[in-house]
């Protein structure tokens, strides 16, 4: 099934997306990279995402075969029935 593209914030007119694709193609610069919350530790954010990307293989490998299963067919089930509301729309 093919995936919705879909685009966070407000679209531009025409002169801001002329801008923008001349700013793009003139400067070497790589893109800006958001700066860092102030407020977090970034040590702490760092240890926190670490245990984020243990979290899920952690919980899978405790999980039986069946019930691994379950949780599959769950999850199939509910991606058919919004394939279905969809194309019925």
């Amino acid at each position: 099934m093919a995936k919705k593209v879909t685009r966070k914030g407000k679209k531009l007119d025409m002169n801001q997306l002329a801008a923008a694709i001349v700013r793009q193609a003139t400067t070497d610069a790589e893109p800006e990279t958001p700066p860092l919350d102030p407020k977090k530790n970034p040590a702490a954010v760092s240890l926190g995402r670490l245990g984020g990307l243990k979290g899920g293989n952690a919980r899978a490998a405790k999980l039986s075969a069946r019930k691994r299963s379950s949780i599959a067919r769950k999850a199939a089930l509910a991606r058919w029935e919004k394939a279905k509301s969809d194309s019925t729309e």
